[in-house]
């Protein structure tokens, strides 16, 4: 039985960006066929202009991280180093980029990923709405819940 992690969970700084990066191109699944194509100016951008991110750190040390986007209400990011999986880390960070993206105002959250893979299961189990998007993608929404008045 894998052992579930208490995660310290916070906003991500730019001095966050080396591990953040590290992270990303240690997954296996989703792997960047050019990893020039993120560079450090877009993990900042959405820092300190069109988003926010948040990391786990187990020990001190960055393990996950995520980010979303506020221009246009979706998740840019959320990576989990491998070795962490399947401990919850995912779930919170989505919660919490979910939450702030739902507290300023957005109706609905979306989000593109793999089609088939363990990312696209994980979306489907939170329940996320499933929409194909090509052969080789699969888009993702969440809608606000309201109250009933």
């Amino acid at each position: 039985m894998q052992r579930k992690y208490d995660p310290f969970i916070r906003r991500a700084v730019r001095t966050d960006i080396p591990a953040m990066s590290r992270i990303r191109l240690s997954v296996t699944e989703n792997a960047l066929s050019d990893p020039a194509r993120v560079t450090d100016e877009m993990y900042e951008e959405f820092l300190e202009q069109t988003g926010r991110g948040w990391v786990a750190e187990h020990d001190g040390e960055i393990v996950a991280f995520s980010y979303a986007d506020k221009v246009n209400a979706s998740i840019w990011a959320l990576f989990v180093c491998p070795g962490y999986e399947g401990q919850g880390l995912g779930q919170s960070l989505l919660k919490q980029a979910v939450d702030w993206l739902f507290e300023i105002g957005h109706d609905c959250v979306h989000l593109t990923t793999g089609a088939n893979t363990r990312a696209d299961r994980f979306y489907f189990m939170q329940g996320w709405m499933r929409t194909p998007v090509s052969s080789t993608d699969v888009g993702y929404s969440l809608t606000r819940s309201r109250p009933l008045e």
